[in-house]
């Protein structure tokens, strides 16, 4: 009875962990959400999760803990972010027995450098002061603080994807395509992840269509699935901006985390949906 026992509750954790599906966040500050979060933004379905990445007291939060994923789903006052409507779209349209679990660990404006796990402290120790400032809330280094709360991720959930926005702070930068691949080669290491399992969506910076002032970057960012065969380009066409044309309107990110979404979704194998 007691074997019997131990079976039966390794198996139902298996199975809760296989329910729980991870997605790592990383990037600058479109990531980490620039725009005000509005009231409509705060309703969240509970299946919808997001693991802390630093201590956020006024929040009532702690790095490491679990919380429903009510905006900000960085740091204490970031606002909102691609991952915010990634997560709806995926929790409307998953099987009801399925969590989604977001960890997002991302520097306002710093050079995808700064999660060069190699190379980020040279990096840094030109960067500018209030960067620095962001950094520590990271322990000093952002790679090792999004692998950390992944490994512990991993303990209850399984990773599914790695969403990216970068590269204001990298625009004509013709290496930055090899740079990532070096950070999610690094990440595909030190999580013993497969890479044909864990799919990188990357998504493009404000549009030309907006005006945007770094829209040239996005010619680069669409080789990178020329390097990363399981990357893929998320479009900003028609996602409002903000009035330095670096940074999304709220209405833009929710349109870009349920592009995002639409794709991880039809990479899971739930198929199209109609995207907004």
């Amino acid at each position: 009875m007691l074997c019997m026992a131990v079976i039966l509750l390794t198996g139902n954790a298996f199975a809760q962990k296989r329910h729980l599906y991870l997605f790592l966040c990383f990037g600058q500050s479109n990531m980490e959400g620039n725009a005000r979060f509005e009231p409509q933004d705060t309703t969240v379905d509970s299946r919808m999760r997001v693991l802390q990445a630093v201590d956020c007291p006024d929040l009532g939060r702690q790095k490491g803990s679990w919380y429903t994923a009510v905006p900000p789903l960085c740091r204490c006052k970031t606002g909102l972010t691609p991952a915010d409507y990634f997560g709806r779209t995926l929790i409307a349209r998953l099987p009801k027995k399925i969590k989604i679990g977001i960890i997002n660990v991302s520097v306002a404006g710093s050079r995808i450098e700064i999660f060069d796990k190699d190379n980020f402290q040279a990096y840094l120790s030109g960067a500018p002061g209030w960067m620095k400032n962001i950094a520590a809330e990271y322990n000093g280094n952002p790679y090792a603080t999004l692998v950390e709360l992944a490994k512990k991720a991993q303990k209850v959930g399984v990773i599914k994807g790695i969403l990216l926005h970068q590269g204001e702070s990298n625009p004509n930068d013709s290496l930055w395509t090899k740079k990532v691949k070096g950070i999610y080669d690094n990440l595909m290491k030190d999580l013993n992840l497969k890479p044909k399992s864990v799919p990188l969506l990357a998504g493009e910076l404000v549009n030309a269509d907006q005006g945007g002032a770094c829209a040239n970057m996005n010619k680069i960012i669409a080789t990178l699935p020329a390097v990363i065969p399981n990357a893929y380009v998320i479009s900003s066409s028609g996602c409002s901006c903000a009035g330095d044309h670096l940074h999304f309107m709220a209405e833009g990110y929710r349109k870009l985390g349920k592009r995002y979404g639409t794709k991880m979704l039809a990479l899971l194998g739930y198929g199209d949906m109609a995207v907004e």
